[in-house]
């Protein structure tokens, strides 16, 4: 059965980047306006992520979105995952396409890599925008801590069986998560490409960060758009991570964690006017020095 991608979706492109490995991107928008760069969440794929965005965005900005490493068709690789390498990734794929600086909007597992983007490359970063996200992802809640170990054990395990067997694993969950609408069988045909072993890796990895020791120094415009009703990532996070940077501005969402696919209609319009309240206060870019 053919199954196709929702309307507004831009086409994903496969590019070497070099040194690294072969990822996948997508872009749509205007040429010369600010350049977006969006970056998914876990066990998520750009397409999934954001393709109630990509309309609504590229009717005002060059919007880039890519797929992290195991995740959908990207980068796949032997070494462990690092949410270091992922930030690393989107710079190679900007330096692929031409792009100098641009403004990395980051959903859940993609704000940390945006807050890495910043740290790891601040000559390329005009401004952020992060959504859903924090900056740590373990705390005290129960089961909280246990996650990172299982994580890891299943990491292992998955290290140790056939590649068949982690398609066969990625099929089920994706059965299990999605319905039998048109949309529903899109979905899980994106989550099915997954990598289950680096997805694991990635939810450990995700569970080790921190940035509230370096958070403070971000220096350049930022949005935290806080869903109010998250019940993965605490809301009193989301804000805890605002007001630890300077000048960020506060955007209140009303919905959960998967608002940014299931409720387009309240997210959407929110994600628009914050990219264009951090473009507008960003810098025009310059030259870089060196």
């Amino acid at each position: 059965m053919d199954v196709h991608a929702p309307p507004g979706l831009p086409e994903e492109h496969p590019l070497e980047l070099p040194g690294r490995g072969t990822t996948s991107y997508r872009r749509a928008g205007i040429e010369g306006a600010p350049t977006l760069v969006l970056l998914h969440g876990w066990t998520a794929t750009s397409g999934l992520n954001w393709f109630t965005s990509f309309p609504a965005l590229s009717g005002s900005f060059d919007v880039v979105a890519i797929d992290h490493r195991g995740h959908g068709r990207g980068i796949r690789s032997r070494q462990r995952f690092r949410l270091a390498d992922c930030a690393d990734d989107v710079v190679a794929l900007a330096d692929a396409l031409g792009i100098d600086r641009f403004v990395p909007v980051g959903y859940s597992m993609g704000g940390p890599v945006a807050q890495l983007v910043w740290r790891r490359h601040p000559d390329r970063v005009r401004g952020l925008v992060l959504c859903a996200t924090s900056r740590y992802f373990v705390g005290g809640r129960p089961g909280e801590r246990a996650a990172g170990p299982m994580l890891g054990l299943a990491a292992l395990a998955a290290r140790a069986t056939p590649a068949r067997w982690h398609r066969a694993l990625g099929d089920r969950f994706a059965a299990a998560r999605y319905d039998e609408t048109e949309l529903g069988l899109w979905a899980r045909q994106q989550v099915s490409l997954n990598d289950p072993r680096m997805v694991f890796e990635a939810g450990q990895a995700l569970a080790a960060f921190s940035s509230r020791e370096w958070i403070g120094e971000i220096d350049v415009p930022t949005a935290v758009l806080v869903t109010e009703l998250d019940t993965v990532v605490p809301p009193r996070r989301q804000r805890a991570m605002a007001a630890a940077i300077d000048g960020a501005v506060t955007h209140p969402v009303a919905g959960d964690h998967g608002v940014c696919a299931l409720e387009p209609d309240a997210f959407v319009p929110v994600l628009e006017r914050a990219c264009t309240e951090v473009t507008s206060r960003a810098p025009a870019p310059g030259p870089r020095a060196g």
